[in-house]
């Protein structure tokens, strides 16, 4: 294999079908290409309560700082309905300039892209004066608990210290050099529920509805907005995902209603104000519900997920300004800095060293025909090339 070839290093990641918690030999794979390249490799399973055992890879190249960390994912999502794919999901086949496969933007082609990249800067000047190294989890499209947050703790327990770090993910929206990600907003997920007295509809006085509670609780959750938003992040946004009774009858009223809402927040909260605010809305509505004319207070009850994922921006200018110069030089496209999105492993990350997000063209991960553009593949290797030489360059290593 030619590890200069982001197309052969991707392939042979796309064949190893490693939908999340299985590997099937996508980390071997991996090992096997940064071997080649003097790297390090130190593979390690993490086990949790109720939760499946999950492979991980740490592998560096060099031994003194400044110290450069690449990190992604080689898990992928279910392929769905393997029949309506145009090509096999797994056999990495070329059509039209494409390659298709589970993986190829989310995201074993940015690590394919990133290996190449190394690969290339070896053979143009040799190893950057410092360190590089690879964090990559089997766990990111799963509960993300056997993964990337216990293995940057279990390497910093053996003495690993980071300056700065790229997480491979699909960040442009249409073209490569459309959008590097520089923080996340934080997600909150949380549970309502509202007890009732069930009883027949042709009865409400002997019955209490909780759907009438719900509709001013949920209300209350909505309205007002939680904040404006600043210079770095949209608005805060909660959503109602789900309301739920279990009631299959329309003469019955139901005993209780449940319902889901996430919340997406930006920096002006922590998930603990959040939660705080929310409640405190939740207990001055409960005393009020004018769709209860003559009831007591709504009953409810509130719980928020213990495992939330909290809203950040990274503000290192020589981490920004190195990217987004490779991105200019190769591409001629100015990158936006942006916090849109969804949550990603750069949440955990970001407790050890700056973090930034940028990879392929998003537009097909997760759908049935995932596939990238062989000249995506090339352009990206090129960018992460110049990158990784500028950052040390900056960092007065090279």
């Amino acid at each position: 294999m030619k590890l200069t070839d982001p197309a052969q290093t991707l392939a042979a990641l796309i064949r190893c079908p490693s939908v999340t918690p299985e590997d099937c030999g996508a980390l071997d794979a991996l090992s096997k290409m940064l071997a080649q390249l003097g790297f390090a490799n130190d593979r390690v399973t993490f086990s949790d309560t109720g939760t499946p055992d999950v492979e991980n890879l740490y592998s560096r190249l060099g031994a003194e700082g400044p110290h450069l960390m690449f990190a992604g994912h080689t898990d992928v999502v279910p392929v769905g309905d393997a029949e309506a794919w145009l090509q096999d999901p797994f056999s990495a086949t070329i059509v039209d300039g494409h390659m298709y496969g589970r993986g190829a933007v989310d995201m074993k082609g940015g690590i394919a892209c990133f290996v190449s990249a190394i690969a290339r800067l070896i053979e143009r000047r040799g190893a950057p004066q410092g360190s590089v190294s690879l964090l990559i989890t089997g766990d990111e499209e799963g509960p993300a608990i056997n993964g990337t947050e216990k293995l940057l703790a279990h390497a910093a327990a053996k003495g690993e210290r980071w300056d700065a770090a790229v997480v491979g993910e699909p960040t442009n929206p249409d073209q490569l050099g459309d959008m590097i990600k520089i923080g996340r907003r934080g997600s909150l997920s949380g549970t309502l529920t509202v007890r009732g007295v069930q009883g027949h509809v042709a009865y409400p006085h002997l019955a209490d509805n909780p759907l009438r509670g719900m509709a001013t609780l949920a209300q209350a959750l909505m309205d007002p907005p939680l904040d404006a938003g600043n210079e770095r992040f949209p608005p805060s946004n909660l959503e109602v995902t789900s309301i739920d009774t279990g009631n299959p009858s329309a003469n019955v009223i139901p005993a209780q209603a449940v319902a889901k809402f996430n919340i997406r927040f930006n920096d002006i909260w922590t998930a603990e104000a959040l939660a705080a605010e929310l409640t405190a809305r939740l207990e001055r509505a409960a005393k009020g519900s004018t769709l209860r004319p003559g009831r007591d207070q709504v009953e409810y009850a509130v719980e928020f997920s213990n495992r939330p994922s909290p809203s950040f921006v990274t503000r290192d200018e020589a981490l920004t300004s190195a990217l987004s110069a490779a991105v200019v030089e190769a591409t001629g496209r100015t990158p936006a800095l942006s916090t849109t999105g969804g949550t990603s492993d750069a949440r955990f990350i970001k407790d050890y060293c700056p973090v930034v997000e940028f990879g392929l063209v998003g537009k097909t991960m997760h759908m049935v025909d995932e596939r990238v553009a062989l000249s995506d593949l090339e352009e990206l290797t090129g960018i992460y090339e110049l990158f990784v030489e500028r950052w040390f360059d900056s960092a007065g290593a090279g």
